[in-house]
């Protein structure tokens, strides 16, 4: 690591390397629907499909990558597979990034504005 200005350091190459990884996984609106509703509470793939509209082969295709990438776990209930986000940063981090958004993307009218009282 390297020291820069204001007493933070660089992260090293391998660091940046995987938070790039995961950030290329979740650069795909059906992988970052999955995280949104997984943020939400724990599901299984069948719940899951039909919250983000997909196929059940494809979802468990994005939610395999995503476990390997670690973004995810998954845990066995009977014979169903209930998928989880384990580390609450992660949460954290889909829930600011979708909700910062989604502010941004409302029509000026449905934003409530502060009004001046005389002065």
């Amino acid at each position: 690591m390297t020291e820069k200005a204001g007493g933070h350091d660089d992260p090293p190459a391998d660091v940046l390397a995987e938070a790039a990884a995961a950030f290329g996984l979740l650069a795909s609106p059906s992988r970052l629907h999955l995280m949104w509703a997984l943020s939400q509470g724990e599901s299984d793939v069948t719940r899951l499909a039909r919250r983000v509209g997909g196929a059940l082969p494809a979802v468990s295709q994005h939610l395999a990558k995503l476990k390997l990438a670690g973004l995810v776990r998954a845990r066995r209930d009977g014979r169903r597979q209930v998928y989880y986000i384990d580390d609450p940063d992660v949460v954290t981090l889909v829930r600011a990034m979708l909700g910062q958004l989604t502010a941004r993307s409302r029509p000026a009218a449905q934003v409530p504005r502060l009004r001046r009282t005389g002065g």
